[in-house]
């Protein structure tokens, strides 16, 4: 008891005296009344060591602050959902309500996953995790109880896509187990709907819970793995998405021979003109100038210092309000001006994705920064 909030505390790189700081100027911020400093450090303190339980109120502050779930702030199993009434009535009730979902509620499922997904891109993923919860919950619902394909298959097709947000989400703020989950969920979904592209789209991320977790090689393999799933299936924008993730893993597996074929196979197959968003499939954003800025990130993973220019152009075009990418331009690059040694240059690209990966509290960029900067 009390090993969840240390160690998701530790993962985000915060001391106790730290955690005090946040929780008192988040109650600043949304004009709630906590305890005293003092009191809180004795909190902090007794919550970790598990001789006091936290309060629903502080609970909800953790949550939002750390971007966890109650269960892995609480280090509880998660809880079991409540039985269902004796008898046929709850069970008929259940499935008629899901039979009933209408092409106006599934479309309302997509909003829900659409803001979720742009608030994640401008906000960060800590805030989010009690509306994406709920937002999942509310989708495996309503596919639990769907009876026919016609009804089942709308259903699924959206749970594919709030999944990987999820869990997308939960690897920013390093839940890895959590992202690894819903992927998996996505994964079964799209079995469920009959979907190979987002079978393949969702066995690919999956795989960067394989890099973030040290086996990069490994997360190669699994993208690979995309491919053949998806064999000749899929559109050109989806099939060059899989290559640049291939090139990426490999890029990070220090392979790369691999990683430079698998970025001109992609830039081979990407359809040309601005449209970004696919419309065959539309959880994938891809066109030249965003493969561009995906290339200089692989090549300054190689230590490839000529990506410095590429990488300097896709900043000057990113949107200001996507903090987390802005964030991820700084670090890569900084990786290019250490490949050229430009120690001066890599210093002030570093500070600068600190300061950004602080704003979204991404413990996963916060991670490569700590990095980066133990090599200056």
């Amino acid at each position: 008891m009390g090993t969840g909030l240390r160690n998701v505390r530790t993962a985000h790189g915060w001391s106790q005296e730290r955690l005090v700081r946040e929780i008192e100027q988040f109650a600043r911020r949304h004009v709630i009344d906590v305890a005293s400093t003092a009191s809180l450090r004795v909190y902090v303190s007794e919550w970790e060591n598990g001789r006091r339980t936290i309060s629903d109120r502080y609970a909800t502050i953790l949550r939002r602050l750390l971007g966890v779930t109650d269960a892995e702030l609480r280090d509880s199993p998660t809880a079991l959902a409540p039985a269902m009434a004796d008898g046929y009535d709850e069970l008929l009730s259940r499935i008629d309500s899901a039979q009933s979902v209408s092409e106006s509620m599934v479309k309302a499922f997509n909003d829900q996953t659409e803001l979720l997904r742009t608030m994640d891109r401008q906000r960060g993923a800590s805030a989010l995790v009690d509306q994406m919860a709920g937002h999942l919950a509310a989708l495996e619902e309503a596919l639990t109880f769907a009876v026919l394909p016609s009804a089942r298959r709308p259903v699924a097709l959206e749970l594919v896509g709030a999944s990987t947000c999820a869990a997308w989400q939960a690897i920013d703020v390093g839940a890895v187990d959590r992202a690894w989950r819903h992927y998996e969920l996505a994964k079964r979904a799209a079995r469920d709907a009959e979907a190979p592209m987002h079978l393949a789209h969702a066995t690919a991320e999956q795989a960067y819970v394989l890099m973030e977790a040290g086996r990069p090689a490994l997360g190669a393999d699994l993208v690979r793995e995309a491919q053949r799933l998806l064999g000749r299936a899929g559109s050109p924008r989806l099939q060059a998405w899989l290559y640049a993730a291939e090139a990426e893993l490999c890029a990070h597996a220090d392979m790369p021979d691999d990683a430079r074929r698998a970025l001109d196979a992609a830039a081979a197959i990407i359809p040309s003109g601005p449209e970004d968003r696919d419309p065959d499939f539309p959880s994938v954003f891809l066109n030249s100038g965003h493969l561009a800025r995906w290339r200089g990130h692989v090549l300054a993973m190689l230590g490839d210092g000529g990506a410095v220019n590429s990488l300097y152009d896709a900043l000057a075009l990113v949107d200001p309000t996507f903090v987390r990418a802005q964030a991820g331009l700084h670090i890569d690059l900084a990786h290019a001006h250490l490949a050229r040694a430009e120690y001066e240059e890599a210093h002030s690209q570093v500070r600068q994705a600190r300061l950004l990966a602080n704003r979204t509290g991404s413990v996963r960029q916060r991670r490569r920064v700590d990095l980066l900067s133990a090599k200056l």
